[in-house]
């Protein structure tokens, strides 16, 4: 179980900041018309082809990826945060759970 507060994912804080908003998990960059204005993209990795999918995104969550992977450059050029190689993001995180990126600590926790 999930409890309010918790962290529950741990990774490489690549764009500092903080935000909280409700997740959407993207497996393919054909999802991109899911995601709306505010949510956190949670997905494996992105590409460019997630570009529409970001500029919609106050954060963005990878299971893979690095302090120079396309996510991490990509958020710190769009001054959102952002959490790179957490491993099970889109395993463990749902549509629509709020949650509380902390790109400064590399930290996901359920809000």
């Amino acid at each position: 179980m999930k409890a309010k507060g918790s962290t529950i994912l741990k990774g490489t804080g690549a764009s500092s900041g903080e935000a909280k908003g409700e997740v959407c998990v993207l497996l393919t960059p054909e999802e991109n018309r899911k995601i709306r204005q505010g949510e956190i993209l949670v997905t494996r990795m992105t590409t460019p082809l997630f570009t529409p999918a970001i500029m919609q995104a106050s954060a963005i969550v990878t299971d893979i990826g690095g302090y120079l992977s396309h996510a991490a450059i990509i958020a710190r050029e769009l001054g959102i945060p952002c959490v790179v190689g957490a491993k099970e993001a889109t395993k463990v995180l749902s549509d629509g759970e709020e949650i509380l990126v902390n790109g400064n600590e590399g930290t996901v926790k359920i809000f």
